[in-house]
């Protein structure tokens, strides 16, 4: 059966690549780096002194990136415009003394990092990325994306009250995985493979962050393929369209009134407090320093963070065919209905009818269908960045994102167009 005439499906299929290049945050910025930098983007230093030049210029720190575009001629009071999300997700993350085992296995110690859906990780074959450091400071990113490891599940002959009671999984206990047999358990064989794989001499890796990603890559999915499967979709999904809406604002010869901004930062999943989160500096920091550095004062600053919009973009929940009593009776977002604006009056979310008018306008100027979601009042709700940029900053902002089913699994769904429609609304919304 040929598939029917929908959206073009390039953007798609290019987030496919994205999120199979990004096991990591840390793999995640590089590649949209290298992708601005194709667009014309050039790094600059936190350490060195930044000049005023017009241009697209960008930050990486950890796993962790805010990029922005200087128009020819912005005044220092220039508002900004910035697109937010998150480079993390839930997942596996290896411990500091990682080898470990029993009764012949060989296993890797993993913390639980965020909040994944356990389950969906066992069975489940699993590759190794993330980020090395070695004696000199320096830092090197590896990526073993092939099966490598597996969380074993107990064999139903051994558990027979799962079918009644469920699965009840402890988190120290059940989710180690093995990769490999021997009883003699060896302190560093776990990095000293991986110096291995990275062609790093023995010894030189004194530190590690690593975590394990499913091997088995995004795909299209359904009978006229319009759903998209694929891990880390929470909140890659974001970060891959805000830098296709970036690039391409940067290259339009019509140049925006304000600056336009990506900010994409890590450990949302765990509450945003470190320095590569957006309850740190580091996007307050750089807006400042882009101000000052076109001769701006403190009241240029002002001035500019007062008229500055973002739009916080993270995915949401769609409803769901089998748990539809789960959300609002009169707000069910549906896969392929375009983007979602996220509503909260308690503040989880960080939209008000302001903002709700500002996505609006943006999505109109696209031709992009949008969606409205709130949580069903019985049932606690997630937050995003969205909240903590709005009252860390004092910058205006609106919580949207895509409707997706399966969110924190290693493996997540959304409709196959509804990327495409995401990245059109920030573009307009840069544009803007």
């Amino acid at each position: 059966m040929s598939e029917p005439a929908r959206f073009d499906r390039g953007h798609t299929d290019d987030l496919m690549t994205f999120l199979a290049a990004s096991p990591s945050p840390y793999h995640a910025v590089a590649t949209a780096a290298e992708r601005l930098e194709k667009a014309g983007f050039r790094q600059v230093a936190e350490t060195d002194a930044w000049e005023g030049t017009s241009g697209g210029k960008y930050v990486l720190r950890g796993g962790a990136i805010v990029a922005w575009y200087v128009p020819e001629g912005a005044a220092p009071h220039t508002p900004f415009r910035i697109v937010g999300a998150h480079t993390d997700s839930p997942n596996l993350r290896v411990k500091p003394l990682p080898d470990s085992g029993a009764h012949g296995w060989r296993q890797v110690a993993v913390e639980i990092y965020g909040g994944p859906l356990l389950n969906s990780w066992l069975d489940r074959d699993l590759g190794l990325a993330g980020r090395l450091t070695l004696r000199d400071g320096s830092t090197r990113l590896i990526n073993v994306d092939r099966p490598l490891l597996r969380v074993p599940q107990l064999a139903i002959h051994l558990d027979r009250s799962v079918t009644a009671d469920g699965l009840k999984l402890d988190k120290q206990r059940h989710m180690q995985p093995v990769w490999g047999l021997g009883d003699d358990v060896r302190d560093g064989d776990l990095i000293a493979f991986l110096e291995e794989t990275a062609g790093i001499p023995a010894g030189e890796v004194t530190g590690w962050d690593l975590m394990t990603h499913s091997v088995e890559p995004p795909a299209y999915l359904g009978r006229d393929r319009e759903l998209l499967a694929g891990p880390r979709m929470d909140n890659l999904l974001s970060v891959h369209a805000g830098t296709a809406a970036l690039a391409a604002v940067a290259s339009s010869p019509s140049k925006p009134a304000s600056i336009p901004v990506l900010a994409a930062f890590d450990h949302e999943e765990n509450g945003s407090q470190s320095d590569t989160g957006a309850d740190g500096p580091l996007l307050g920091n750089v807006l400042e320093r882009s101000v000052f550095a076109r001769g701006g004062s403190y009241e240029d600053r002002a001035r500019a963070f007062a008229g500055t919009v973002c739009l916080s973009s993270d995915t949401g929940h769609a409803v769901h065919p089998n748990y539809a009593e789960r959300h609002d009776p009169t707000h069910h977002p549906r896969v392929n209905g375009g983007p979602i604006l996220k509503v909260n009056v308690n503040n989880r979310y960080a939209t008000d009818g302001s903002g709700r008018a500002e996505f609006t306008a943006a999505c109109e100027a696209a031709d992009v269908p949008f969606q409205a979601f709130v949580s069903n009042n019985s049932m606690p709700c997630g937050t995003t960045i969205g909240p903590i940029t709005a009252a860390r900053h004092g910058i205006r902002t609106v919580d949207i994102g895509v409707a997706i089913l399966s969110m924190h699994s290693a493996r997540e769904l959304c409709g196959a167009d509804d990327p495409f429609l995401l990245a059109n609304a920030l573009t307009a919304f840069l544009e803007r």
